[in-house]
This record gives C-alpha cells, structure tokens and sequence, in this order.
C-alpha cells in the first residue's frame, strides 16, 4: 500500500485494529504483516511525527530493527554518521563546561563489535522519532494486508466472545466507517479513549516536582546554525544547564543546526504567555547569549509521571505504548519499552490467529510486559531524580573561588550521573519474562537486575545472549524470524521437532556448539521476541503446550539444565 492511500476508507474487516500509528502501533502492523497477518491501523493525526519527541533507539530495539530488516536504514537517519553523541552539563551553554561523558559517533559505534562489553549486533542509535516513524511506516505499508489510515480516530468499539467492532470517524469531515476484528489494541497515547473505555486506571507517581524534569516544561523545535559558533562548545548529542535560573537540557536532531530544546517552567511562568519572540528567549537565557534562533513548533507539557495501567488489557482488547505506561523522559525508555511491547504482543496475535497457540498464550503479554513497564518507569524516575533533584548552589556561576569549587563538585556529581542514566546495559538487555506462563523454568536463577551490568544468561525468560560466531557472523543473523531450536551438544531433538512440525510452527533448527559454554544446555528454545524460552540437556517435546496452550507440565516432562 502507497502511503498517499491512507485518506481512503479503511477496510471493513481486518484481523487486528490497532489504534494510533506511533511506534508501538506501526511496530505492531510490521511484526503482523510478517506473519501474514491483517493489519487496519487509524491515527487522528495527518501523519507520522513532526516533532523530534524520543531521541534515543536503544541497542535492543535496533536488534528488532535488524531482525525486521531495516536497522541500516535507521542507522543512515538522524544525526550525521561522525557527529559525536557526547552528553555536556553546562552552567549555560555559552558558559562552563562542568563534565562531559563522551560517546562515539554512528560510525563509530557500528564498527565496534563491543566485545568485553556487551556483546550485541547493534549499538544504540541517536536519532529523532520523527526520522524513525517514517520508516516504520513505510515498511508496514508495503506489506500485504496492511492498511494504514492517518487522519481517522477511533470513536468508539465494542467487543464480545467473538470479536470486536470499532468505528472509525475520518477527522476531517466526520465521515465513519465500521472495522470489524478478532482483536483490538490500544496504542493511542497518554490519553489512551481505548484504556478510558476500558475504564483502566494507571497506577504510580504523577508531576513529581523537580528543578527539571517534574512538572511543567516547554518544549521548542528550533533552528539556531550558529549554535557551536557562538557557544564555543564542542558537538554533542545531549546538552544539560545546571543553574539556579534556567534549567534545561536539549538534544541535537539533525547536526546541521535543528535542536529539541526543554526547559522547567517556574513558578510564575504562564505557559499561555509563551509566543515564539517569547520562547526564543527561554532558549537564550539558557545559552547565556543572544544566539538566532528559529521556532519550528513549541508546547508545554508535564514531566514527573512514573505511571503503569493496572491492567494491560480486557478481552480481546489490549493496550500498549503511552497507554499502558507513562515515563519522565529521562534514559530514553518510553519509546523503547513501547516498541518491545509490539513485539511481545505481535508474535503471540499472530499464533493465536493461526490456531497454532490457544487464546491462554495472550494472557503472557500482560504478565510479561507489565512488570518490565514498573521495572523501567522505576529506573527514569531514579535517573530523573538524580538530575531534577540536585540543588544548583547561588555561587555557581560566580568567577570566584568559591564558583570554581562549586563548579567542579558538579562536574564530579555529574561525571558520575552521567554514567549511571546513559551507560545502562542493565536496562537495556537485562529485562526479564520470569514467572511468565510463556517461559519453562528450568531451575536457575537470573544474575541480579542493575542498570549499570547486564551478565549474559541463558536462564529462561531473558534476552537470548548474543555471541559472534566463529565465521564473524551474529548469532542473531542466525535465529529463524519465528521459533529457533538451538543444539549444542548430543542430545537428539527429533521429538521436539517433529511436534513443532505437527503443529504447523515455522521452527528453524540451528546446529552451533560454539554456543555451547553460553547456553550451558545442550538443546535451547528461542522464542520469535529472541528471549530464551527454554533449555536443557534433554529434548522435552511437552514444551510446546506448556508455552503455546498454557497447559502444565506432564509427569516427567521438566527441563533438564546441565
């Protein structure tokens, strides 16, 4: 489909109606499409994002990206390939330079294979999610049986045993249409109309109050070209004041002069008095000089929400992306954890939808997915803390001894946040599935969870780990896009497989005893999502009706870990 048809009348029937075409929604429509899956998706919005909104891919989201087959094409977006992506504080950004924690380029970073690190097929990536969604979108469109509709909301559904049925309103002109699917899902923001619908409530902290990053910002896209020539800084990514007046951070979107610029409005400040003459000056006082600069679009908005619905669905409804959590944008995990939601969601819709799973196998979606949206709102609420929170001392900017002391206490304070909220392999690939009826067990227990260290495990329920092979390719490259049967031993599988077989799943046998120290089990089971399913040193053909149709475990069947 060409995305100029998105104005047409979306179909009558589809499969899954996906309410709101953000990541998690358009993510959602790629994963379906891939396994032949009928896709509307309806956004009240005229397109894609205009304005830069998240500004960091995680490294575990360009490995769904790379297994989606356009990582590359991500990876060429954005910031230019050898502009740094370092992240300054500043006292203003024409003033001190209190700490830098430096980070490689694109190019850079692509090259590293990052062994004795974190052994990944991608880094993490800068980027704009207005350069992203695009190529989502694109990707979802050229599938068959997806149909996307920009301009459309939904108005209102109902649902019973059988289905749901949503109407759909065209906004401009109230034109409606029905949409008849077996499953709905809500990916239509903060506000969420389905999880309202639903009466779902969230649950958590909501406006914490900070010096930044709790309360009420404003937010301004901007041109300023002669940033860094007046400044006098060096590029970066990410920039962060540190004063007693005007506490900001600010992100580079396209290297060429474009910034998504943030400020804590204080008390006092009206945001309905913000005009564009108005927020350039916002703008200047936290650069500390009269820079030019050019508003592209401004808004307020509130930061301090650490928030989780108290459900991720009902029926053959569900919910994802901003309507299931809500994050203060600090590490970067909101548009990150909405996409894995896709994923998790997009694989199980597809099984159950050609009967090769029971319906059991989607209550795994809210019991895997909810404890990692607490796990990771949890996690930006300490990183904002550790920013918003921090008192900035009168003599900061003072050219006095006592400015130069306090000026380098910050710089250590910050040296050291710095590396905690964007240094985090934990975070990044160290969430987990365990208790999930989608996961066997086999006994063994998971290193602890810290943001800072992510230990490889092969222990079921976590992130398939990740080796190069021998011959320089990835494991990853390796895996089948729908279930993977890793042997790395002598234990025969023929059970195993011959069950898969039976049940019509697309299972991709992979013959790889270099794996075999990492996995420590001669047979391993890799879901669609790459998290490790199941392990042991004797096939157990019973596994795919404990994951698949939720049924427990029969008399003998347990997995056997070496």
């Amino acid at each position: 489909m060409d995305e100029d048809d998105s104005d047409g009348a979306p179909p009558a029937r589809a499969q899954v109606l996906v309410a709101g075409g953000g990541p998690c929604g358009l993510m959602l429509a790629n994963e379906l499409g891939r396994r032949g899956v009928t896709v509307a998706v309806v956004d009240e919005k005229p397109g894609t994002a205009v304005n830069p909104q998240a500004n960091a891919t995680q490294a575990r989201t360009m490995e769904h990206y790379r297994r989606l087959g356009f990582a590359d094409e991500v990876r060429a977006l954005g910031l230019p390939s050898d502009y740094p992506t370092d992240v300054g504080y500043f006292t203003r950004y024409a003033g001190h330079e209190l700490a830098r924690f430096a980070l490689p380029a694109a190019r850079d970073a692509k090259a590293a294979r990052q062994d004795g690190y974190v052994s990944a097929p991608e880094p993490p990536h800068r980027i704009s999610q207005k350069f992203v969604e695009p190529v989502l979108r694109r990707h979802a469109a050229a599938l068959p049986g997806i149909s996307l509709h920009y301009g459309w909301r939904l108005a209102n559904f109902t649902q019973d045993a059988h289905g749901v049925r949503g109407e759909v309103e065209r906004v401009s002109d109230g034109r409606r249409a029905v949409i008849a699917a077996d499953y709905l899902m809500g990916a239509d923001g903060a506000r969420s109309p389905v999880r309202h619908a639903l009466d779902i409530r969230h649950q958590g902290e909501a406006r914490a109050v900070r010096h930044l990053m709790g309360g009420r910002m404003y937010a301004v896209y901007l041109r300023a070209p002669d940033f860094y020539a007046v400044t006098g800084m060096a590029k970066a990514w990410m920039h962060v004041t540190f004063n007693h007046d005007r506490r900001a951070f600010m992100m580079a979107v396209d290297g060429k002069g474009e910034f998504a610029f943030h400020t804590q409005l204080r008390p006092g400040e009206d945001e309905n008095e913000i005009d564009d003459a108005r927020a350039v000056a916002l703008f200047q006082a936290a650069v500390g000089a009269p820079v030019a600069a050019e508003v592209i679009t401004r808004a307020p908005w509130n930061a301090g929400y650490s928030l989780v619905a108290e459900r991720f669905g009902q029926g053959r409804v569900f919910l994802g992306g901003d309507a299931a959590h809500l994050f203060t944008p600090a590490g970067g995990l909101g548009y990150n954890t909405a996409v894995e939601d896709a994923v998790n969601l997009g694989w199980k819709l597809a099984a159950v939808l050609k009967g090769r799973a029971a319906p059991a196998l989607l209550e795994s979606y809210e019991a895997e997915r909810r404890p990692l949206a607490q796990r990771n709102t949890a996690y930006a609420k300490g990183f904002a803390d550790g920013l918003g929170l921090l008192e900035a001392p009168p003599e900061l900017e003072d050219d006095t001894p006592q400015g130069e002391a306090a000026r380098a206490a910050a710089g250590r304070y910050f040296d050291t946040h710095a590396r905690k909220e964007f240094d985090i392999p934990g975070v990044t690939f160290g969430g987990r599935y365990d208790g999930s009826p989608a996961i066997v067990a086999d006994g063994t227990a998971a290193p602890p969870d810290a943001a800072n260290l992510y230990v490889p495990t092969a222990c079921p329920g976590g992130r398939a780990p990740h080796l190069w092979l021998d011959d320089g390719a990835s494991l990853y490259d390796r895996f089948g896009f729908e279930w993977t049967l890793m042997r790395m031993g002598t234990a025969p599988a023929d059970g195993m497989i011959s069950a898969a077989r039976a049940r019509g799943l697309d299972l991709t046998v992979l013959d790889v005893l270099e794996a075999r120290p990492l996995y420590e089990a001669d047979l391993a089971l890799i879901r669609p999502d790459q998290i490790v399913a199941w392990r042991g040193d004797a096939e157990d053909a019973d596994v795919w009706a404990q994951i698949l149709d939720g049924r427990p475990p029969t008399a003998g069947a347990a997995a056997q870990p070496a």
